[in-house]
């Protein structure tokens, strides 16, 4: 431990549960813990609040850490982010600067079950009903049945793969298709591998599973979506900037799909009065894919280990382990 105080910083605290889902007492003397339970704001409020602090825990990819920010960190020893991935930080800018980029294990299974919660919410109409009896009324709509239907998976990883197997037991027929997806593990998953266009045209239920990157972002836009069946819904769960944003809203006010289950936006949290939330044919979720208390307690509880180790000269689960030639040191 050294002679001058340890500032860490937890980030993004929604719920207010940072400081209980970890032992930070556990570590050092003189290291002190301080969570932020919302957005920071733009980058120089972000600069700003977080010029102090020698360690700095990112919520997966809540707030973006681009070369632009981490060069007006100067403190900065060690930026933990939640998972083993973290699109919104910079690695190769944290690598150049000495900064070290540590993880933790994932929560996938968290997604896949808020994937098919969002489904059946959708296709049984379960929050439109559910508000219409708070109001003393009855039923209105007329749900899909899913035995028989046809679920097509965008995407058909480790996370599509347990999706895939949930579809199998409602007695679905599984679609799949990704840029790199095999014959061979579209077999191992129970699904049938076929082009974009005919899984969008075959497909009751479209589900993405697919990472961000830039052979993803913008995957389905307008074109995409009018080659959706008649009476299609679609299904996000992975990043928003997969699909177009704005031509998603057309769709859904035309009518040209027939609903949409959301946990991912393109700017998050999702501004108050974006046109998603007015419409009726959309159900809506805040990024709950991995929320859960579970997952919590292994992202808090694994970057408690994370720090402690690096405070003894032993950092571990390193995501840019060359920074280790010259990483900056403790103050």
């Amino acid at each position: 431990m050294t002679q001058h105080p340890i500032r860490i910083a937890l980030l993004d605290d929604y719920q207010n549960v940072a400081l209980e889902m970890a032992p930070w007492d556990s570590l050092p003397e003189g290291v002190v813990v301080e969570a932020y339970n919302g957005p920071l704001g733009d980058e120089d409020r972000v600069a700003a609040t977080l010029a102090p602090f020698q360690v700095v825990m990112a919520m997966r990819e809540r707030t973006p850490f681009p070369r632009s920010l981490l060069e007006r960190l100067p403190e900065l020893r060690l930026l933990a982010t939640s998972g083993m991935r973290n699109a919104a930080i910079d690695l190769e800018a944290a690598t150049a600067l000495g900064i070290s980029v540590c993880g933790t294990q994932g929560g996938g299974v968290s997604t896949v079950e808020l994937t098919w919660g969002l489904i059946l919410a959708l296709v049984r109409h379960i929050p439109a009903e559910h508000e219409r009896m708070r109001q003393g009324l009855w039923q209105a709509t007329l749900g899909m049945r899913l035995d028989g239907k046809t679920l097509g998976l965008i995407g058909l990883g480790n996370l599509g793969g347990q999706v895939a197997k949930v579809a199998l037991a409602f007695g679905m027929e599984v679609l799949a298709w990704s840029q790199n997806l095999t014959e061979a593990r579209a077999a191992e998953c129970g699904a049938q591998l076929v082009e974009l266009h005919e899984l969008l045209g075959r497909s009751h239920v479209v589900s993405i599973h697919l990472k961000l990157g830039e052979r993803s972002r913008g995957l389905l836009g307008a074109k995409e979506l009018s080659r959706m069946r008649p009476g299609a819904v679609l299904i996000n769960t992975s990043r928003g900037p997969i699909v177009v944003e704005d031509d998603l809203v057309a769709a859904l006010r035309q009518g040209a799909i027939a609903g949409a289950a959301l946990d991912v936006y393109d700017v998050e949290p999702l501004p108050a009065d974006h046109p998603l939330r007015a419409l009726d044919n959309v159900v809506l979720s805040p990024h709950l894919g991995y929320v859960t208390g579970d997952v919590y307690r292994l992202f808090y509880g694994q970057t408690c280990e994370n720090i402690a180790a690096w405070l003894a000269g032993e950092p571990t689960r390193l995501l840019n382990p060359e920074v280790r030639e010259n990483a900056r040191p403790l103050p």
